[in-house]
Formats: structure tokens, C-alpha cells, sequence
């Protein structure tokens, strides 16, 4: 290399170089070197690079060529002479043809590079970082001189980048404790020793109402009320005086906190202190609960109120469906009365419509169990798929979509009664889990291997007859046999004599008080009318009909003629529900349509003027709804504004 220093001494060289690029750090250090590198070595070429193991790449942090710095310049390290520097760790000189040498790296060809002399540099651990490199167009023999000078740049060139990755590190870890301070749901409040501020995080910023920059040298005492101030003093001063290695402390109860717009609020707050040989350091972690304790306060409130209602409930005497006088339904309440007081299993049977769980909910009432939960649940409602994990409950990722654990029915029922409508729904599989339920008193929630065990008292209930289905192979013997230790027959509302008299007087007088309007008693008209009627929806239709009839009335007079369906009507009845006109044929047909029109705004009224669905007043006035939409367009009837 004796034509690359010639008899320039070493130390001129290095002098040269080092006042080039010592006071320069991290790109422009990077710079300097290779421009300096290049003028003293007097080649046209010199790049340092940085290494990117991930994508095999050599990404330039400085690339000098023919007296111009080159910018963004990446290359792959595979075929290039780089290559064995990269990989092996080590000096690689090419005196000669380093083209020919490496045929696949284009760009030796395209420069017109003859010679290369590249060294690595790496980190603490051996891991190679990246290197520095010369390339030049004539032969560059081998010279001990040159070899030292690339040496201690390299070693330079290494420490810097080792220097610059350690500050971007220190720099993203600050970045990601912030981050982490200021999305944290609490406020976050560094102090120091004379309770000054240091850090605040958002959250801080946003319940103390000041922005960061302004809150830094405030005393934090400044943001409490006096006794709260007080009481942070102490706590600190006891933190600071105790031995123990772990220094944080709740403070009990709450610190009153005012913010700078002079409103205050109620917060937890938790202190640390952090100390080292060089720093001290006061953590303070606020949490506004104002809303939680005015929550807490309000389900106590919650609490009391519905102890207050489960008293008043006590006190109110029965329902207006359990109204009877008729043999059948007076032997019906004495098997109630038998068993209620027992653990028995109770099955009801009746058509629906007979109060099957009303005569449940009295079994329970009267029961022991009273002040336990009576859980229900209807088992026709409930896809087959999931009443398994409905009545047994299922523990996280049972099935898909079971995305955490899952109390079932019984569970929620233990101590108390279980009342399982439409029994004769239940199906088949499930019924042997039902079955050790009634005989152990225990299961297994959906994909679990323990057992839970309940005490639960079964009613069950089933307009259905139980014996054809079993006939059937539908339902199980055994499981009947348990369900059915203490059978009670609801007769039908037909085979109740008058007790259709007295329930429709109790639904007239519930009716016409919600309604807000008078209704006369019944007559011995709608007496006959009523008991007349076969009733095979039993009290649920009795109610429905009571209630039309309500809305629909006339001066006070129910109008069962339109609310029962017309084959059923008592035929003595037909002269009285004529119309006495006696101005003649053509008034009294104006008279009528009057009456009809005057009928549907009554039932429009009492549905808040909604037609279809369930609460609308086609349903009411027993009449189809497109019907309805007709006479209302014929009759010219408008809400009102």
C-alpha cells in the first residue's frame, strides 16, 4: 500500500482524520469519517454501514464516492465482497480483479472497483453491527499502516452506532412509559421531596383541570383541601421514617382534591416512595370516586327500597286470577295449602290458560323456600341446542361462542324452587340430567368435570298428557314418576260454574280503574253471555276478552256482543244488543256507523293510536288489522293534534 500513504507517517494520517471528525457525533460523525477516511487514504470510495440481520441488507450510515456524499443507499450483502465481512466476522482484503472475484455484485463493475479492503465492528456480545469499507480502482496492496488506520475507525465507527441504537432504545422506552402514563386510567402524579411537581400524566391533567407544563413546581398541597394536606404530610413523613424495604401506602378513606376551576371531588389515592443514592422521588396515584360512591350509596338506597317492596308484597293477600268459589277450584287451593309447606315434587296439569304458574308461584309463597329465589323458565322457549348450558350453566370455551363462564338456572335456584313450564318440551337428552337433579341434587355444567350440588325444590307444569307422550317414547317413565308426587288437575274455566262471574267482575274493576274510566257492574245479560261461552283459552282469554270489552264500552255498558266471538253469543241475548231506534231505518244506520266510529277511537286512544301488534287496537276490537286500516279510512278518523 505504499502508493495509498506513500512516506506520509502514521500519526499524520491519524492526526489528520481525528481533527476531521472529533467533534462530530452521531450521522454527521458518520460523515466526517468517510470523507476524511477517503482524502487521507486517497481513495475514491468509503462507506460504514449498519447491518440488518432481519432483511440481509447493508443500510449506508455514510457513503462517500468520487468527492460526493451519497445518499439512502442500501444494498444486499449476497455475493458481495461485503458478504465476508458480514458473515464471518472478520478483515477481507481483495488486492486485485475484486470484480472478477465477485461476479454477481454489479456494482463493482459498473464503479470500475479493482481493490477492497472492508473490516467489521460489533457489539458488547460479538454480534456484528455492521463495518467499514474502501473500495478503489487500482490494486491496493497489502500495508500494516492502512490495516491500523481501519482498525481504529472501525472501533470508533462501532461505538458510535452502539452509542446512537442505546439512545434510541433509551428514547422508546421512554416513549412507551409514557404512553403507558398517559392512557392509564388514574392519575398519575410524580412529586418531589417538598411535594412539588415533577410529571403529570392526561389523566391528571384532566381531573386537577391544568395543563402539564403549568402544573410542574406547583406544591401538590395547593390541589387539597387542608385536612387532606395534612394527612399526605403525615403519611409521607411515616413512610420515610419506617424500615421497610417496600415503601407504598394506601390512604384510607379518600383525599379531597380541588381542581384550579374550584370544584372537588373525592379520591383514592395510593403513595410510593422511590429513592435511590442520586434521586428522590414521591408517586402519587388518584382515582376520582365521586361517582362510584354516589353508585354504592344509590344500590344501598336500591337495597332497602326492595326490602321495603318484598315486605309490602307480603302483605298484599293473593292475585285477582286466583279467584274461586266453585268446588273443583276450592279443591284445587286445599292441595295447595298440603304440599306447599312440604319439598315435595309438584306436577300441575291443565289446559292452557288455567294458571299453571300462578298455582306454582302460591306453592312457593307458602313454602319455606319464600325467601329463596323462584327461578322459571319455560322449556319450550328455549332452542334445544341451548337449554343444556341454560339449566346446568357451562364453564369458558364449553362450545363456540362460550367466551367465559356461565351460571345455569339451577344454580341460581339453589335454596330455592325451580318451576319448569311446558315440561313435555324438554328434550329427550336432557332429561337424565333432570332425573340425578331430582334424585342426588347434583350435575356438571357444560364441559366441566366437577360437580355442583343444589338444593331445589321442582314444579313442573304441562297442559300435555304426559302418559301418551311417554306412550311415545318421547319422554321418560322414571322422570315422570319423580315429577309426579304430588299432582294437581287445574280444571278448566267451563267446568268452573259462576267462578267466570266473579273473575270477569274482578277484571272489569282492575280494567276500568287502569283505563281511568266507569264501567257499570254486570248485567244478567252478560251474565248469561259469559257462562254461555266455552272459554277454551280459560282465564288468559277471559282476560283479554274483559279488557276489549272495557275499552269498547258505551255509556259506561260493556259490549260483549263484539268482543265474543258471535256463534257463541246466548241467542236470548240477540233482542237486547239490537239498537232501539226509533227515528227510523236511515237514522238508525247513521246512529250505528256513529257508534262504530266512536268505538274505534276508544281503542285507539287506549293503544296510544298503534293498529297492529300486540298492544294495538285491532287486537283490542278483535278485528284483523288491515280491516281496521279500512273503517278507519272509511269512517274519516284522524288523530287529533
Amino acid at each position: 500500500m505504499k502508493n495509498l500513504v506513500g512516506q506520509r507517517r502514521l500519526d499524520t494520517v491519524l492526526r489528520k482524520i481525528l481533527e476531521g471528525t472529533g467533534p462530530e457525533t452521531g450521522e454527521a460523525f458518520f460523515s466526517a469519517l468517510v470523507v476524511n477516511l477517503a482524502e487521507a487514504l486517497q481513495v475514491p470510495a468509503v462507506w460504514v454501514t449498519e447491518y440488518a440481520d432481519a432483511f440481509q441488507k447493508l443500510r449506508a450510515l455514510a457513503f462517500y464516492l468520487d468527492g460526493r456524499l451519497q445518499e439512502d443507499v442500501e444494498a444486499s450483502v449476497t455475493g458481495t465482497p461485503c458478504e465476508v465481512v458480514i458473515r464471518k466476522g472478520q478483515i477481507f482484503h481483495v488486492a486485485d480483479q475484486v470484480a472478477g472475484t465477485f461476479p454477481d455484485d454489479p456494482d463493482l463493475t459498473a464503479l470500475g472497483m479493482v481493490s477492497y479492503l472492508g473490516i467489521p465492528f460489533s457489539d458488547a456480545a460479538g454480534k456484528v453491527l455492521g463495518h467499514l469499507a474502501v473500495m478503489d480502482r487500482k490494486p491496493m496492496p497489502h500495508q500494516e499502516s492502512t490495516l491500523a488506520i481501519m482498525r481504529i475507525f472501525a472501533a470508533r465507527a462501532g461505538a458510535e452506532l452502539r452509542r446512537i441504537q442505546a439512545e434510541n432504545r433509551v428514547r422508546e422506552r421512554e416513549q412507551r412509559v409514557r404512553q403507558l402514563l398517559d392512557t392509564a386510567p388514574d392519575a398519575i402524579i410524580e412529586l418531589d421531596e417538598q411535594l412539588s411537581i415533577r410529571l403529570i400524566n392526561d389523566e391528571a391533567v384532566n381531573i386537577l383541570k391544568i395543563e402539564a407544563d403549568q402544573a410542574r413546581g406547583h406544591t401538590f398541597t395547593d390541589f387539597l383541601s387542608a385536612p387532606s394536606g395534612v394527612l399526605l404530610h403525615d403519611l409521607i413523613d411515616q413512610m420515610a421514617s419506617s424500615n421497610q424495604p417496600v415503601k407504598k401506602y394506601w390512604v384510607p378513606e379518600y383525599l379531597l382534591v380541588r381542581t384550579t376551576e374550584g370544584s372537588e371531588f373525592k379520591a383514592e389515592a395510593t403513595v410510593s416512595l422511590v429513592s435511590t443514592p442520586l434521586y428522590h422521588s414521591i408517586i402519587l396515584i388518584l382515582r376520582n370516586i365521586t361517582e362510584r360512591l354516589a353508585a354504592e350509596a344509590r344500590i344501598q338506597s336500591l337495597r332497602i327500597e326492595t326490602e321495603q317492596l318484598k315486605e309490602e308484597l307480603k302483605e298484599i293477600s293473593g292475585f285477582d286470577e286466583m279467584i274461586g268459589a266453585s268446588q273443583p277450584y276450592v279443591n284445587v287451593l286445599k292441595d295447595v295449602q298440603q304440599v306447599a309447606g312440604t319439598d315435595a315434587a309438584v306436577l300441575i296439569c291443565g289446559e292452557t290458560g288455567t294458571g299453571k304458574e300462578l298455582i306454582a308461584r302460591m306453592v312457593h309463597a307458602a313454602s319455606r323456600r319464600k325467601e329463596r329465589p323462584l327461578m322459571k323458565i319455560n322449556c319450550a322457549a328455549i332452542p334445544a341446542g341451548l337449554m343444556e348450558s341454560e339449566l346446568f350453566g357451562h364453564c369458558k370455551g364449553a362450545f363456540t361462542g362460550a367466551t367465559q363462564a356461565r351460571e345455569g338456572r339451577f344454580a341460581l335456584a339453589d335454596g330455592g324452587t325451580f318451576f319448569l313450564d311446558e315440561i313435555a318440551e324438554l328434550p329427550l337428552e336432557l332429561q337424565p340430567k333432570l332425573l340425578r337433579v331430582l334424585q342426588e341434587g347434583e350435575f356438571e355444567p357444560v364441559g366441566s368435570s366437577t360437580t355442583r350440588r343444589v338444593d331445589v325444590r321442582i314444579i313442573a307444569a304441562t297442559n300435555k298428557d304426559l302418559e301418551q307422550i311417554i306412550a311415545a317414547g318421547q319422554f321418560r317413565q322414571d322422570l315422570y314418576y319423580r315429577l309426579n308426587v304430588f299432582p294437581i288437575e287445574l280444571p278448566p274455566l267451563r267446568e268452573r260454574g259462576d267462578d267466570v262471574i266473579l273473575l270477569a267482575a274482578a277484571f272489569v274493576d282492575r280494567f276500568s280503574r287502569r283505563l281511568g274510566c266507569h264501567v257499570e257492574p254486570l248485567r244478567p245479560i252478560d251474565e248469561r253471555r259469559l257462562k254461555s261461552y266455552a272459554w277454551p283459552g280459560n282465564v288468559r282469554e277471559l282476560q283479554n276478552i274483559i279488557e276489549r270489552a272495557v275499552i269498547t264500552a258505551r255509556d259506561g255498558r260493556l259490549d260483549l256482543s263484539r268482543c265474543l266471538p258471535e256463534k257463541h253469543v246466548d241467542p236470548d241475548a240477540v233482542p237486547a244488543m239490537q239498537p232501539a231506534f226509533a227515528e227510523g231505518p236511515i237514522l238508525a244506520a247513521a246512529q250505528m256507523k256513529a257508534y262504530e266510529k266512536q268505538n274505534i277511537i276508544n281503542a285507539l286512544e287506549a293503544s296510544n293510536w298503534r293498529v297492529s301488534g300486540p298492544k294495538g287496537a285491532a287486537r283490542l276490537l278483535g278485528l284483523p288489522s288491515s280491516t281496521l286500516n279500512s273503517r278507519i279510512k272509511s269512517l274519516g278518523i284522524k288523530r287529533s293534534r
